[in-house]
């Protein structure tokens, strides 16, 4: 449920009306925009005399949301969020590129990556320190010493770290990580969203093969429900019978979501098309349909990859796609000025 507030409302019947939501057993969630408050409501709001609400002096309306989702609602939140990462935003004209190795594999590696994808405009190193793979006899990542070597790149470059998490034990080798990412497969691992949700780091979310992005947003929803509002949704392509890439990338997903939902969406064309000559057109296509970042697998030597070679692009590569996906951010803000 949603209630509007009208302006300069009074500050003692705003408490007054917090404290008797809240005897309700209702969480509050207050959204000030330039010329509207609004008060959502999360809970059991049957028990809400909407009549009673609407005779406030300080309601100027009342909604109910029919969408499942309420945390993660734009009706709920209409200005979009931004998630500040070290000095890095994004959400709301805020860009961010992420880049890095599908797996971290070694000192030199990871290192040598990181100060190449920094030089070339990335903002944030990403790395795999525990790996879902779908054969058990593929490389499943370094673990703990793989977050290691994360912290020794992120501590050389200053590049802050987004890695993987597969499982709730694992959580408290994440302290020091930037950005915690729940992958595909774990979408749906609720025990592991609520427990996300009383963490205060962002999250990138990524959508599951074949989930719908309604339940994407549910997903979200369980970890901002717990507290924890910083959810960064990724679209990294769903199964469909092509198979002439690894999955197909849902570009349309991008305005979708930006139309039911403030949290900020970036894109994943490297798992999405699993080719790594098709990364550079999908990702200026993600930007163009109005992503809020990209998220690329690099890699020094792909050929000799323990992990998504086929995927990887090389330092040069990833430096001319960066040169170009600047260009084309500054071509989309002039349009959109004119």
């Amino acid at each position: 449920m949603i209630v509007v507030l009208k302006q300069n409302a009074n500050k003692d019947q705003l408490e007054n009306l917090k404290s008797w939501l809240t005897n309700m057993n209702l969480g509050i969630h207050m959204s000030e925009g330039t010329n509207t408050t609004i008060m959502g409501l999360i809970g059991d709001t049957s028990c809400v005399d909407i009549d009673l609400l609407m005779a406030l002096e300080i309601v100027a309306d009342v909604k109910r949301i029919q969408e499942p989702y309420k945390c993660a609602n734009r009706k709920f939140h209409p200005k979009n969020t931004v998630i500040s990462v070290g000095e890095t935003k994004i959400g709301d004209g805020n860009f961010m590129l992420i880049a890095g190795p599908c797996s971290v594999e070694s000192r030199e590696q990871i290192c040598s990556i990181a100060e190449s994808v920094k030089q070339s405009g990335a903002n944030i190193l990403r790395g795999g320190a525990f790996k879902p793979r779908t054969s058990p006899y593929a490389f499943q990542g370094l673990k703990g010493e793989g977050i290691e070597l994360l912290l020794e790149a992120k501590k050389e470059t200053g590049l802050p770290i987004v890695s993987e998490v597969m499982d709730l034990s694992q959580l408290p080798l994440f302290e020091e990580v930037d950005i915690i990412q729940v992958g595909a497969r774990n979408m749906q691992n609720f025990a592991l969203l609520k427990e996300l949700g009383m963490i205060k780091k962002p999250i990138l979310l990524k959508r599951g093969l074949a989930n719908t992005i309604q339940e994407l947003l549910m997903s979200a929803e369980y970890i901002m429900s717990g507290g924890n509002e910083e959810v960064i949704l990724c679209e990294r392509g769903v199964r469909t019978f092509e198979t002439s890439t690894r999955n197909t990338l849902d570009l349309s997903a991008i305005p979708v979501i930006k139309e039911l939902s403030h949290l900020p969406v970036v894109v994943d064309p490297s798992h999405a098309t699993g080719i790594a000559r098709f990364v550079h057109p999908m990702s200026l296509a993600a930007v163009a349909a109005g992503t809020d970042g990209l998220i690329i697998e690099v890699h020094n030597h792909p050929s000799a990859a323990l992990c998504d070679g086929q995927q990887s692009v090389t330092p040069e590569a990833f430096d001319k796609l960066s040169r170009e996906i600047t260009q084309l951010l500054a071509l989309i803000k002039e349009f959109d000025t004119q």
